[in-house]
């Protein structure tokens, strides 16, 4: 059966592309209504509240996403006025043309991209996927179902393995997912997310199953995930270019490569993908992988230096970017916090001559709130009179302190205090 028929699946789909075009397009404001939409929500002020510009985003977004083009019912989006009416444009769509979706990638320079996959390439990974989650009841999700990690594994995944229910765990405590998981449940989720899980669950029941992707999972959170009670988890490796390449089931090993993907013979940089038609795509990863002899890998970092922050690639630069178009800020650095600080970014900043630093604080939260995504946000600011750092001129880390401005004393870090070279 067609994976839009399922008016549950296609209805989440569309719900949480929606959630995630306003969010860009109102960056500093994202309230709608409360999930799940009934079928008659307007799109007006007494519903979603879009105004004329913003639907047309939204439904070129969905356009885009279900390839509604190929159908030539995408103009029918902007006639209709309530989501069960756009749910209906879509099935309508689907049902002529489903071959290829698209997904867009997080945006990590500032600037999403979009990518093509063929339906039946996404089917073989779900085939392949099934093998490592056999046995599995419900899943329940933390991840949005529009993206491509989430459509093979809240909308393809589950009809192969024929559960009957997925469930969005997204907006309920790790306590409370707790409680909720019972035994053959399979648990879609991130590392941030899994990390949370870890620090506030308490013991999970037996026989649960996890999956996990984004970005690599810590072997140290695997282990304590295990150490939790459960059952299994299996990573994945992969991107929205390239949907999943490789997989791992043990923490401290390698992925190995998903049975349709090889590398490159000619070019070990590469890596070659076989598509169930017999066609072939090259791929260069976009992080530093390292090989062993017997043909699994590891992940060495991204090659363009976009970090992962819940779940999602950020650029740091693109951040530091933002922050420099500031008019009283005169240099700044962005990093991830260390584990124990947080799971966010944070940023030191250099005010311009003359600047009251304590405004400067306090104006430096509706700036990037207006113009950076959540992900995007650094959630602590050190100011500080130069930009600290080590030996040899490289950045070093510093330690999360009060809103007042850091003297040269602390902001000069030196090289046995610095905690390594920031991003």
């Amino acid at each position: 059966m067609a994976w839009h028929f399922s008016r549950s699946d296609l209805s989440r789909f569309v719900t949480d592309l929606i959630v995630d075009e306003v969010a860009h397009l109102r960056p500093a404001a994202t309230s709608l209504p409360a999930l799940p939409w009934a079928p008659e929500l307007a799109f007006d002020e007494q519903g979603l509240g879009l105004d004329s510009l913003e639907r047309l985003a939204v439904a070129s977004a969905l356009t885009e996403a279900l390839h509604l083009h190929e159908s030539g019912c995408e103009d029918l989006l902007l006639a209709r006025q309530t989501f069960g009416e756009w749910l209906d444009v879509a099935a309508s769509g689907l049902a002529q043309f489903d071959a290829r979706l698209t997904f867009r990638t997080s945006g990590s320079g500032g600037q999403a991209k979009p990518c093509a996959h063929a339906l039946d390439a996404l089917q073989q990974e779900a085939e392949h996927l099934a093998t490592l989650t056999p046995g599995a009841r419900r899943v329940l999700s933390a991840v949005p179902s529009h993206h491509i990690y989430g459509f093979l594994f809240t909308v393809l995944l589950p009809a192969r393995l024929g559960c009957a229910e997925v469930i969005d765990v997204r907006r309920a405590t790790p306590q409370a997912l707790a409680r909720m998981l019972r035994p053959g449940d399979l648990v879609i989720s991130h590392p941030a997310h899994r990390a949370l899980v870890a620090r506030h669950a308490g013991h999970l029941p037996i026989g649960v199953l996890g999956v996990t992707s984004t970005a690599p999972c810590p072997d140290e959170l695997a282990r304590r995930l295990a150490a939790l009670g459960l059952f299994s988890l299996t990573q994945v490796y992969g991107s929205s270019e390239t949907a999943g390449i490789g997989t791992r089931t043990a923490a401290g090993t390698g992925f190995g490569l998903m049975p349709f993907w090889s590398r490159v013979p000619a070019d070990q940089h590469r890596l070659c993908s076989v598509a169930p038609d017999g066609s072939t795509r090259l791929h260069v990863p976009q992080d530093r992988l390292t090989w062993t002899r017997d043909g699994e890998f590891t992940v060495c970092g991204r090659i363009d230096d976009a970090v992962q922050v819940g779940g999602v690639n950020v650029s740091p630069a693109h951040v530091r970017g933002v922050l420099l178009a500031h008019p009283q800020v005169a240099d700044a650095v962005v990093r991830l916090m260390q584990p124990e600080e947080g799971l966010q970014l944070k940023a030191f900043v250099v005010p311009a001559p003359g600047t009251d630093t304590a405004a400067l604080k306090q104006a430096l939260w509706p700036w990037t709130a207006a113009r950076l995504t959540a992900p995007e946000r650094p959630k602590a600011f050190a100011l500080g009179d130069e930009i600290p750092r080590i030996a040899m001129d490289k950045l070093a880390d510093w330690p999360l302190v009060p809103s007042r401005l850091l003297p040269r004393a602390v902001s000069r870090l030196s090289a046995a205090s610095a905690t390594g070279e920031a991003v």
